[in-house]
This record gives structure tokens, C-alpha cells and sequence, in this order.
């Protein structure tokens, strides 16, 4: 699939397609090749731009669900699983520019890979054509999202919530481990209940091994 057929995929031809190919530019590609252009900086403010538009969806669409349900609804509709299954509808993995080792190793069907860039093109199409256009682009994945997933745990909700019945406990997450190259970082993360550690987790960001924490922790206490 060449670029006219993915903006005619994804709905939207852009302007400034320098954006588009940044948002497709993994950091391993852009490292071998000595660009430094890679589609980080996009998938951070893409990050932040879904997260309005999903909230803001959510907001007006489910008007009798509080505050807590909201937060689940919106945290199923970000999460990496959720991001991937958006990706794979428009063939994104296969417009992904790789660098040779990353492309060995499968970065193509690599859900932190793919799902970071669904993020980035998000990004990109918000600064060539605006939040309309942004809006236009996601809301579809959104909606079918929030349809057909109803139910998702955050485990760190639910380990909040268990812990907080006694106030006196406290408890955190400490980052015990990081390893692997920049484009492929893998996290270990404890939660620690007063000196005690009861709950350890891996993921390619804080917050995914923050949830394997918490969900550790949960099965620890037969939760």
C-alpha cells in the first residue's frame, strides 16, 4: 500500500505529508539512518490528543455513567490491546519504517510498536488539519471501542480502592528495572504495601507494568 492509498484508508490527505512520514518513522529506522526524525514527539502529544477526544466522548455520550465508570470506559478505549486492533484495521504496521534490526524481531506486529504509532498518526493529522479532522479520524475506532468492550479492569483502580478500606496502609509503585534499547524499553515495577512487597509486574512503559503490578497484587490476595 503506497501513501495515496493509506490517506485514502485512514479517511484524510494531508497537507504537510512530512507529517505523515514522520508519524510512520520509528526511532529505530531514524537512528540507522541518521535522520534523528522519528515519531516519538508525535505519539506524546497524540497521547494527549486522544485522551480529550475520548474523554469528551464519553462526556456526552454516557451521560448517566459517574465519574469511576467513565475512567474505565476511557482507560479500555487507550490501552495498547485497544490501540493495536485500531492499527490493524488500516494496515498501520505494514507503513511503519523500521530499522532492519526492529524488522527481524517482528517490530511490525509488535503491539507497543504499532499501538505508539496509531498515536502518531492521531498527532499528525491534529496539527495538519485540526481537532475536527482529528476527530473524524478516531471517533469511529472510539465508539466501536466503548460498544463493544464494556467491560475492562484497571487493576490499579481496583487494588486503590481495596487498600484505601484501611487508611493506614501505604503503598506504592517503585521502578526496579529497566532494560533493552530506547524503540524496545521493558520496565519492572514492584508495589510495595508498607515494607512489603506484594505485587510485580513487566511492560514497555511505567504505567503497563504498573497494571501488572497491581494485578499481581490482586491475585495475591485471591481479588
Amino acid at each position: 500500500m503506497n501513501m495515496t492509498d493509506f490517506e485514502k484508508k485512514i479517511g484524510y490527505k494531508f497537507k504537510n505529508t512530512a507529517l505523515l512520514d514522520r508519524a510512520l518513522t520509528h526511532s529505530s529506522y531514524a537512528n540507522e539512518n541518521g535522520t534523528g526524525l522519528d515519531n516519538e514527539r508525535l505519539e506524546f502529544l497524540g497521547d494527549s490528543v486522544l485522551g480529550f477526544i475520548t474523554a469528551e466522548y464519553l462526556f456526552e455520550h454516557y451521560k448517566n455513567n459517574p465519574e469511576g465508570e467513565l475512567t474505565k470506559k476511557r482507560a479500555y478505549a487507550v490501552c495498547e490491546k485497544t490501540l493495536f486492533g485500531y492499527a490493524e484495521k488500516i494496515g498501520l504496521g505494514d507503513m511503519i519504517k523500521l530499522g532492519k534490526g526492529e524488522e527481524r524481531t517482528g517490530g511490525r506486529h509488535r503491539p507497543s510498536v504499532v499501538s505508539d504509532a496509531f498515536e502518531a498518526l492521531l498527532a499528525a493529522v491534529y496539527l495538519d488539519g485540526g481537532i475536527e479532522e482529528a476527530k473524524k479520524f478516531v471517533l469511529p475506532f472510539i465508539e466501536t471501542a466503548t460498544e463493544t468492550q464494556r467491560v475492562f479492569k484497571d487493576y490499579k483502580s481496583i487494588l486503590q480502592e481495596v487498600l484505601q478500606q484501611n487508611p493506614t496502609e501505604k503503598f506504592e509503585y517503585i521502578v526496579t528495572g529497566e532494560s533493552g534499547p530506547d524503540h524496545n524499553k521493558q520496565f519492572t515495577v514492584e508495589v510495595h504495601l508498607n515494607s512489603n512487597v506484594i505485587g510485580r509486574g513487566v511492560g514497555s512503559s511505567k504505567k503497563r507494568a504498573e497494571q501488572e503490578a497491581a494485578r499481581s497484587a490482586l491475585e495475591l490476595m485471591g481479588l
